[in-house]
């Protein structure tokens, strides 16, 4: 028997219609169990923030939480205060994620968090003593540092830093560079294995790596494919580094750059990094900075790195939102947008 077309015509539009209005129901229904739950809600949010780089900007922008670690947030609200605040990304330290799972925190839950509210882990702040010249202490430090990359991989991380800790005290024995480049070495060979690339970080006060010249030299004789460094404002200053060797290196060379500022006084051989203040309200050359770090093809992340007993007073949304904006100001300024 046929059936008549009109009559099947117009009952498969009655079903459309009342599915239709099944599935405007279902997500109505949908909609409020969401925003009853704090995670999803975050992320639904994450889908109407309004991305932070714009078209005509170079780099990306990065929180990285010492910042804010003066008011003992915690990491999950760090990560939110970062996104609430427009940041792309969020460069923890190792002290809040081992906190975070001593509460009985997932790090994997973390890392979901942290890309469902759109951002990514571009680096992350570690102090394993992997540069110190005894065996043993060395030994324990890749260990260390090994644990550290299992702890950063779970959040969706990429790298970690590597600073000269354990070999920075006045009091502590040069590094041969030569050595110095053959256990950088080592840890890249362990970051191959982990999934996270360490970066040979600058520390300006340091007793070792405190210029970039020899983060740079530990990089590149190393020989190691994944091999980067990790500049910082604050610390090119104080180790007396010329902005102009940021040129000499090439864009996949660096990754992430700390940005901050520092003031006239006090003079760069008692500075601290309490001083730090917000990208373009002191005297660093950040726009030769930023220029040379274009010209070297440099196209990653800003990372926002203070320690201001100041700032730490404040509401951390405001911190964080006036140390963006002030961030993406001195970029106009450099570029011209």
């Amino acid at each position: 028997m046929t059936s008549n077309p009109n009559q099947h015509s117009q009952a498969t539009e009655e079903s459309t219609q009342r599915l239709s209005r099944s599935r405007r129901q279902f997500l109505a229904a949908a909609g409020a169990a969401l925003a009853s739950t704090p995670l999803l809600n975050a992320a639904a949010n994450a889908q109407t923030r309004p991305s932070t780089r714009q078209a005509d900007e170079p780099f990306g922008y990065c929180l990285n939480t010492s910042t804010l670690s003066g008011q003992n947030l915690g990491i999950v609200k760090l990560v939110e205060v970062a996104a609430e605040s427009g940041y792309e990304a969020i460069e923890p330290w190792l002290r809040e994620l081992d906190a975070y799972t001593k509460g009985g925190g997932s790090l994997k839950d973390l890392g979901k968090r942290i890309a469902d509210l759109g951002m990514t882990v571009e680096s992350a702040i570690g102090f394993a003593p992997w540069l110190v010249n005894d065996d043993e202490k060395r030994a324990k430090g890749v260990e260390q540092m090994k644990r550290d990359m299992d702890a950063v991989a779970q959040i969706g991380g990429k790298r970690i830093a590597a600073p000269p800790i354990g070999a920075n005290g006045s009091q502590d024995p040069a590094v041969d560079l030569f050595k110095a480049a053959e256990r950088y070495r080592a840890i890249c060979d362990l970051g191959d294995q982990m999934g996270v690339v360490p970066e040979a970080e600058l520390w300006g006060p340091s007793k070792n790596l405190h210029r970039l010249g020899e983060a740079a030299m530990v990089a590149i004789d190393s020989g190691h494919p994944k091999a980067c460094v990790l500049p910082d404002v604050y610390h090119l200053y104080k180790g007396g580094s010329d902005p102009n060797g940021l040129r000499l290196l090439s864009g996949p060379a660096i990754h992430v750059i700390h940005m901050n500022d520092y003031p006239a006084d006090p003079p760069r051989e008692t500075i601290t990094d309490a001083s730090r203040i917000f990208p373009g309200d002191g005297i660093a050359p950040l726009i030769e900075i930023l220029h040379n770090l274009r010209d070297a093809g440099f196209h990653g992340y800003l990372s926002l790195e203070l320690f201001n007993r100041d700032y730490w007073k404040r509401s951390p949304v405001k911190v964080a939102k006036e140390g963006l904006e002030k961030m993406r100001a001195v970029v106009r300024k450099a570029f011209g947008n």
